[in-house]
C-alpha cells in the first residue's frame, strides 16, 4: 500500500495509543502466572505476535515471531527456562538480526539451541549461573533473561558488559516483575535472581499510553501545528518519555501536565545521545529539518540492526525530500533550514519510517508519497486513521 500526503499542519487532540512495550510485558508475565492474556492486548502485528507465541509455548511448539524482536528475545529465555522443545520462526528482517549474545549466554547454561538466527530450535533444560550479556546491543536480551530466571531452581546472576542502552526499557521490566511479585536484585554489575519464584497476577493490570507512538503527533505540534495527547504517564519508566526533554532542548513550546501538549516555536538545532532512546531517532530527525542550523544524533550504530538500517533510511528519507543529512557508522547530522521540500519516500518496510515521513508532509512543499505505508501495521494499525482526525489529509495511491 502506497499512501499520498499532501501537505499540512496538524491540529487537535488524541488519546496516546497503548504501549506496545508494556503490552508485551504484561502478556508475559501474566502468562507465566497462568493468567488469561487479554486479546484487548493486541493492538498491534508485534503484540499479536506474543500473544500467539504465548498460546504456543508448549513441547512441540512452533513459535512465530512475525517481526517482532521483543517477542523473539522474551520468550526464547523463557522457553529454555521451561525446559520446552520448540522451534522460533519470523519473517522481514528478524532473522538477520543479531541473537548470538543471548544464545551463548543461554548454551553457557545448559540450553541446546540449533542457531544464532531464525529459524532456531531450542530443547535442554536451562539451569541457574551466571549469564553475561553485552548492555548495547538490545536491553531485550536482559529484560528476557529477567522474566526467564525466576522460574529456575536457584540464584543466577546477570552481568552486564559494556555501556548500558535503553535502560528504561529494563527498569520497565523491573515494574512490571514486581506487580507479579516477583522480587530482583540490582547490583553495580547487573542483577541477581533468587529463584524458584512464583509470578502472581495482580488486580487488573493496566497498559500505560505509549510515547514511542505518541511521539510522532506531538513532533507534529513542533512542526507548525498545535497537537495534545492524553493518556501519557509523566512517570512512565518508557525511554521514550525523554521526548519532552528532547523537544524542549530544541526550543519547542510543550506543556506537561494531565496531557502532553506542543504548539510551534522557533526551533534550533542541538546535539542529541540516542541511545537511551532509539525509537525516537525518525521522528527527530524530521524535527531537525524543521530546526534552524544543525542537529547531531550521537551514539546511534544500535540503529542499523533495527527493522530497516534506520540511519542509512532517515537519510535517505530526508535527501529525498529535499532535505540534508550525512552519516557516520554511529551518528547522523541534519542539516536544518526550516522546509522540506516533498517527493517520494521509500519505506524499506520500517514503521517508523513510514510515521516519519508523515510527520515531515507538515514542513513540505509538495506532496508526500510513503511507499509500502502498511508497515505501520507493526506497532500503530490506525496512525493514519489518527492523522486525518488530526486535519491530516492521506489517501491510498
Amino acid at each position: 500500500m502506497d499512501i499520498r500526503i499532501t501537505p499540512g499542519k496538524l491540529r487537535g487532540s488524541l488519546e496516546a495509543p497503548p504501549s506496545k512495550s508494556h503490552a508485551h510485558r504484561l502478556m508475559t508475565a501474566t502468562a507465566l502466572a497462568g493468567g488469561k492474556i487479554s486479546e484487548s492486548l493486541c493492538t498491534s502485528e508485534d503484540t499479536r505476535a506474543t500473544f500467539r507465541c504465548l498460546n504456543e509455548l508448549h513441547d512441540g511448539g512452533v513459535l512465530d515471531c512475525g517481526e517482532s524482536g521483543t517477542t523473539l528475545r522474551f520468550l526464547l529465555p523463557v522457553a529454555a527456562a521451561l525446559g520446552i522443545n520448540a522451534r522460533f520462526i519470523g519473517r522481514g528482517r528478524l532473522p538477520k538480526r543479531p541473537m548470538s549474545a543471548l544464545t551463548d549466554a543461554l548454551r553457557e547454561n545448559g540450553a541446546v539451541i540449533s542457531a544464532d538466527r531464525l529459524p532456531t530450535e531450542i530443547s535442554g533444560q536451562l539451569h541457574s549461573g551466571v549469564f553475561r550479556v553485552p548492555g548495547n546491543i538490545s536491553s531485550q536480551f536482559i529484560s528476557g533473561l529477567l522474566f526467564a530466571l525466576p522460574l529456575l531452581d536457584g540464584e543466577s546472576e546477570i552481568i552486564i558488559e559494556g555501556r548500558r542502552e535503553s535502560v528504561g526499557y529494563i527498569d520497565m521490566t523491573l515494574d512490571v516483575l514486581r506487580d507479579f511479585s516477583v522480587s530482583i536484585e540490582e547490583t553495580s554489575s547487573g542483577y541477581k535472581i533468587k529463584a524458584p519464584q512464583k509470578y502472581i497476577e495482580p488486580d487488573s493490570p493496566r497498559v500505560q499510553g505509549d510515547w514511542s507512538n505518541a511521539a510522532f503527533f506531538l513532533c507534529a505540534g513542533a512542526l507548525g501545528g498545535e497537537t495534545e495527547i492524553t493518556g501519557l504517564s509523566l512517570d512512565s519508566r518508557q525511554s521514550d518519555r525523554a521526548l519532552t526533554d528532547i523537544l524542549k532542548a530544541f526550543g519547542a513550546d510543550i506543556k506537561c501536565g494531565s496531557s502532553v501538549s506542543v504548539c510551534k516555536s522557533e526551533l534550533f538545532g542541538i546535539t542529541v545521545d540516542i541511545s537511551q532512546c532509539p525509537d525516537l531517532f525518525p521522528t527527530l530527525a524530521v524535527t531537525a529539518c524543521a530546526a534552524h542550523g544543525d542537529t547531531v544524533f550521537t551514539n546511534a550504530a544500535r540503529l542499523r540492526i533495527k527493522e530497516s538500517d534506520r540511519i542509512e533510511a532517515v537519510e535517505k528519507m530526508i535527501t529525498s525530500l529535499g532535505g540534508f543529512a550525512e552519516s557516520t557508522p554511529d551518528s547522523l547530522t541534519v542539516h536544518g533550514t526550516g522546509t522540506l521540500a516533498g517527493g517520494e519516500v521509500n519505506s524499506f518496510n520500517d514503521h517508523r519510517i513510514v510515521m516519519a515521513a508523515a510527520v515531515a508532509a507538515c514542513i513540505c512543499e509538495s506532496p508526500v508519497v510513503i511507499r509500502d505505508a502498511q508497515a505501520v501495521n507493526k506497532s500503530y494499525p490506525d496512525f493514519f486513521e489518527d492523522y486525518k482526525k488530526l486535519g491530516g489529509k492521506a489517501d491510498v495511491i
